[in-house]
């Protein structure tokens, strides 16, 4: 019986350990073409959950992305629902193996973006305001496709390996 519960103990510890990869969403369709999706002028809406889950802000954005010789430049301009704004400015290099390298103003150090199917992961570590400083924060965002012309995302926010909050977002093309 001790053994049976051991191993039972030992899958459940498993399975906590594993963690969906972007090549899970290969075959899926319409297929994310990062240079295409992030072509001209977008638009955002999404909220902020805390550690609890409890929605602690709302936002819209407008995003306008552009490429020249591979590289993409994709311009972030936040609106909160208290009035803050935020601006962002990523750029996208291409990599030999399809992913692309990432970096912002308000990035510490280069992410990392993946595509496959109709997903795209990116990974990266933020520099967010809190409290009248900064705090800088480990970011997993999932993007799916859902149609040509709008993405989902969902992105955990972590800090010292500890999960603080979750964003979930909807981008949409203004003129696909």
């Amino acid at each position: 019986m001790l053994r049976i519960v051991l191993f039972c103990a030992m899958m459940v510890g498993l399975a906590g350990c594993s963690s969906t990869t972007v090549e899970t969403y290969a075959d899926n369709e319409p297929k994310f073409d990062v240079e295409t999706f992030f072509e001209g002028d977008l638009v955002a809406h999404g909220v902020l959950k805390d550690y609890s889950g409890e929605v602690i802000r709302y936002f819209s954005a407008d995003l306008k992305g552009s490429w020249q010789d591979g590289v993409g430049t994709l311009e972030e301009w936040f609106v909160f629902d208290d009035g803050e704004r935020q601006e962002r400015t990523w750029t996208l290099e291409p990599n030999a193996d399809g992913s692309y390298t990432a970096n912002a103003n308000d990035a510490v150090g280069p992410g990392t973006l993946k595509t496959a199917g109709n997903a795209l992961f990116m990974k990266y570590v933020l520099r967010v305001p809190y409290d009248g400083d900064t705090i800088d924060v480990s970011v997993d965002d999932r993007m799916y496709l859902v149609t040509p012309d709008v993405l989902i995302n969902e992105s955990t926010l972590k800090k010292f390996g500890f999960e603080v909050g979750q964003l979930t977002l909807t981008i949409r093309r203004v003129d696909p």
